[in-house]
């Protein structure tokens, strides 16, 4: 449907279109190595993953653009399409847009309809309608060669009308057109204007004539399911979920997974998409750490869930204490039901009496003394975890972490939290998730992966739908702008991010002396920076005392139990106190509300006059209609600021004059606004605005 074209680069001819009677063959200083420049060039697309080797991704419906270089000899004109192939391989082309003519930089807003392998390749082709237009309006206006410009004309659109397949209906504007650059009797310019109308415009532009059509290489294109970019997480500890003294002995009883099954209804109100549960696994006894990672220990302490395996069972069990694997159905099911999905912990360690050590002691490092080697982070010792060694057995280890993933997935995990992946082989990864994807596509991998750029961008490409992230260590407007820039750039294409304010393994000083301020403020920033956020338990009750010299919690739940019963600490409870909870509760609803919210590439970030607040929106198109958020927010904690705000009106999709609504969607005030806006905000108003612009 789109005219002639010539030969791909590789030598096998295009897939759209006819071939072109021409074909030369390969420049004799063209080696094996060297990929032929191509007739109609095509250079720099993006985007491109490793050069093309891996593939870039998005979830369904997802836009993003795709960009690339597109040039010709002399002054012809050029054009460009970017056709989408789907997993079934069915052809989508997309007109590209010229957005620099001084730089030949063309673009196109894509997306995918179905998830599935999809690849994308850039087209480059000859126009000539363009040309022919370009080159009449100066001719005939000049009175130069006019009747052989308004012919010439009149051959190009009856090539568009032979060569191209159209509806009678598109092809009216056409037919009528060429009668008229025949037609003698009007003045040459009416008959000019009328081969170039809005009409035919419009037609040679969705279904254009083209010339010696080039295409670019083929661009690999992952298309995953919605919960791979978008999502709101709620951590928990199963056993410390209905945790409490025994009255008579003054011993701690664990949580069960029944206990915690009752906390879901709660996480449920509060609009959370995800419950993550820590490891469910049999703890180990030997090297068992006490409170606050301590090594004295004694004969009650639980030990911590990331110390996995005893005598009872290693990744494959659950500890006896929570249940049994009839516990853990009811758990995903109910949760199920609840509109939660759960995500489990996969913590490729065993504690030195995990069945794996007796059984294949090869799967471990032994040191100079005989000795298995612990794990150790210097300064850090992990004496209650042995890592396991990944090149002494390759197979037999990919083989049966493979099994253990799939007990799980058959009990309904659908989602895996990975604890510490840079510790583990990169190729290890690439493998099992995509053995795991060949026939569970749905499941999704959460790297939990604080480490050094160049190892999370490489876990993302290799297969990691999301990735932890830095933003617990990025506080201030530039730290945060220059951070969410990169994420929300070209990195996209490859690495989702997961914000977290707090883990069970974080808790920075901005969060140990902010107060409630700096629990709201993440939160909110969480939400609405980026597509998938996830709060630990506790967060709502601004659980905020650091254990000394560490950045983690005081008496944290990793090592010991913890008192999770939340009915008490609610309003009128006998713990009452401060909840954050109904705030959840409504960065969650706005989440919903605004689809905008649910994408990541599609931020702008706005001045203000103040250094200390940070103003940011986002913008997406849904059916029809403009989804526009706002939101400002005060990066200070401890002092209320009034600053002026200076909106990108454009951003926005207005102009420089015009002025909105902008209703606050968490305290329900409105104001009218339009370029430069006055604002306060602070511990004693809100910290954020999260605004929802209406146009008049």
């Amino acid at each position: 449907m789109f005219g002639r074209t010539c030969r791909a680069a590789s030598g096998s001819p295009s897939s759209v279109g006819a071939v072109s009677t021409s074909e030369p063959g390969p420049s004799p200083l063209t080696t094996a190595a060297q990929r032929p420049i191509g007739r109609i060039p095509v250079q720099d697309v993006q985007p491109s993953v490793d050069c093309g080797a891996r593939p870039a991704k998005s979830v369904v419906g997802e836009e993003f653009e795709v960009t690339a270089t597109v040039f010709r000899e002399g002054h012809d004109a050029v054009n460009a399409t970017v056709v989408l192939t789907g997993p079934d391989g069915t052809q989508r082309p997309v007109p590209m847009t010229l957005v620099s003519a001084g730089l030949d930089h063309w673009a196109a807003s894509v997306s995918a309809d179905a998830v599935g392998m999809w690849s994308y390749r850039v087209e480059g082709w000859s126009d000539p309608y363009r040309t022919w237009e370009h080159d009449a309006s100066i001719k005939v206006a000049a009175d130069v060669d006019t009747a052989l410009m308004l012919e010439e004309g009149a051959r190009v659109l009856e090539r568009a009308l032979a060569e191209v397949a159209r509806t009678p209906e598109q092809a009216q504007p056409l037919r009528a057109a060429v009668a008229a650059l025949r037609d003698g009797a009007r003045p040459p310019l009416t008959r000019l204007e009328a081969g170039t109308s809005p009409e035919v415009e419009r037609e040679m532009t969705a279904r254009p004539l083209r010339d010696l059509v080039s295409p670019g290489a083929e661009h690999p294109w992952l298309v995953e399911r919605e919960r791979a970019l978008y999502g709101a997480w709620y951590e928990i500890f199963p056993r410390s979920e209905g945790a409490h003294r025994d009255a008579a002995t003054g011993l701690w009883v664990s949580g069960t997974l029944a206990t915690a099954e009752c906390r879901l209804p709660a996480i449920a109100d509060m609009g959370f998409d995800v419950v993550y549960l820590t490891p469910v696994h049999p703890i180990g006894r030997v090297n068992r750490k006490g409170p606050n990672n301590s090594l004295e220990v004694g004969e009650h302490d639980p030990g911590s869930p990331y110390a996995i395996g005893s005598a009872e069972g290693g990744h494959d069990a659950i500890h006896p204490e929570l249940g049994d694997f009839d516990d853990f159905d009811h758990f995903v099911e109910e949760a199920g039901r609840l509109g939660l999905e759960v995500a489990l912990d996969l913590a490729l360690q065993c504690a030195p009496d995990h069945p794996w050590v007796d059984e294949h002691p090869e799967w471990f490092t032994t040191r100079a003394d005989g000795t298995i080697a612990y794990a150790e982070n210097p300064p850090k010792k992990y004496q209650d975890i042995y890592p396991v060694n990944f090149d002494n057995d390759p197979a037999g280890i990919y083989a049966e972490v493979r099994r253990v993933v799939q007990v799980w997935i058959d009990h309904g995990v659908k989602i895996f939290r990975v604890d510490n992946p840079h510790t583990k082989p990169v190729e290890f990864w690439q493998w099992i998730i995509a053995d795991v994807a060949a026939s569970h596509p749905e499941v999704i991998w959460l790297a939990e992966a604080f480490t050094k750029p160049a190892m999370m961008h490489t876990l993302a490409k290799v297969g990691f739908q999301q990735s932890y992230t830095y933003y617990a260590w990025r506080n201030t407007r530039w730290e945060l702008e220059e951070y969410v820039r990169e994420l929300a750039g070209p990195t996209a294409a490859y690495m989702r991010p997961s914000f977290w304010p707090t883990t069970h393994d974080i808790l920075t000083p901005y969060m140990q002396y902010g107060g409630p301020t700096a629990f709201k403020l993440r939160a909110a920033l969480a939400a609405t920076l980026v597509p998938t956020y996830g709060i630990y338990a506790g967060y709502e009750h601004v659980e905020n005392v650091a254990r000394p010299g560490v950045e983690e919690q005081i008496d944290n739940e990793k090592y010991q139990f913890k008192d999770r019963r939340w009915s008490e600490r609610e309003p009128g409870g006998p713990r009452a106190g401060q909840t954050l909870a109904p705030y959840l509760k409504r960065l969650n609803e706005i989440r919903v509300a605004h689809p905008c919210l649910h994408w990541l590439r599609n931020i702008s970030f706005h001045h203000v006059d103040d250094e200390n607040i940070l103003a940011f929106s986002k913008r997406r198109l849904v059916d029809g209609r403009d989804d526009i958020v706002v939101v400002i927010a005060n990066l200070d904690p401890h002092a209320t600021r009034e600053s002026w705000i200076h909106i990108d009106m454009a951003a926005l999709g207005m102009s420089w004059s015009d002025s909105f609504l902008a209703h606050d969607l968490v305290t329900g005030d409105s104001w009218h606004w339009g370029e430069h806006n006055f604002i306060r905000l602070g511990p004693d108003a809100e910290p954020v605005h999260i605004v929802h612009v209406r146009r008049f």
